[in-house]
């Protein structure tokens, strides 16, 4: 029989309804597998992207740089790490489409196809 209650999805153990600033403290921590899969969808996702910035325009290549720019530190303001990182590794996805632009992404000899 479903709750129809609102929110009943989002009951912590003791039957209390979370509210949305409080939703982390009743999800529980990812396990290995989880982990482990969220790892490899991110991957898949990734690569994908590089195919489809490959296949970008040059404005829109300047765009995800611009963006990367927009998401890093102002002068000022506190630094996250996490931010810093995400946007290089936005310019690593912009660089990475590039190389397959051009021709100078080589494979590994090692590289397992399917």
């Amino acid at each position: 029989m479903p709750d129809n209650q609102p929110n009943s999805r989002f009951r912590s153990p003791e039957g209390q309804t979370a509210s949305d600033d409080k939703m982390t403290d009743i999800n529980p921590p990812l396990r290995d597998a989880e982990l482990v899969q969220l790892r490899v969808r991110v991957i898949a996702l990734e690569n994908i992207v590089i195919a489809l910035l490959a296949q970008s325009s040059e404005r829109q290549l300047e765009l995800a740089r611009e963006m990367a720019g927009h998401i890093s530190p102002r002068p000022g303001f506190t630094t996250h790490p996490v931010t810093v990182h995400a946007a290089a590794e936005m310019n690593s996805l912009v660089k990475r489409a590039s190389a397959f632009r051009s021709g100078d992404y080589l494979p590994r000899d090692d590289a397992q196809t399917e």
